[in-house]
């Protein structure tokens, strides 16, 4: 399986998207073939501070529930309300549908510590 290239990735399985200092965060294709069916996502609200490798929010699925850990640190700009509803698109399409929230980056730094797909890929692969 092979991760999108314009992402970057955190060891906890997040991607990051960045758009003109904002950063759209949701769960990598690999976390969610390993959760199995989703069936309930919870998420911080517009307006919350997420500080990078803390706690944000939880996905929970048939087998268990998974926190969700904040790749970059900044303020919660707009939310995924649709998982609210359909958190089975987590499952079906993590990378476009099924993104979580976005941040305004507090330190655009951040971004540059985090994996690109490749050194990703070696992760998972190694899992």
């Amino acid at each position: 399986m092979s991760s999108p290239k314009e992402l970057r990735y955190s060891e906890e399985h997040e991607w990051v998207k960045v758009e003109d200092g904002k950063a759209r965060i949701g769960i990598t294709e690999f976390a969610q073939s390993e959760l199995g069916d989703i069936v309930f996502v919870e998420l911080p609200e517009v307006g919350d501070e997420l500080t990078s490798d803390e706690p944000f929010g939880s996905v929970e699925s048939v087998k268990t529930v998974s926190e969700l850990y904040a790749p970059v640190s900044g303020k919660v700009v707009e939310v995924n309300e649709d998982l609210e509803d359909s958190p089975e698109y987590v499952n079906e399409s993590p990378y476009e549908k099924a993104w979580m929230v976005v941040v305004e980056l507090s330190d655009e730094s951040e971004v540059d510590e985090l994996m690109d797909a490749e050194a990703y890929d070696k992760m998972t692969d190694e899992d």
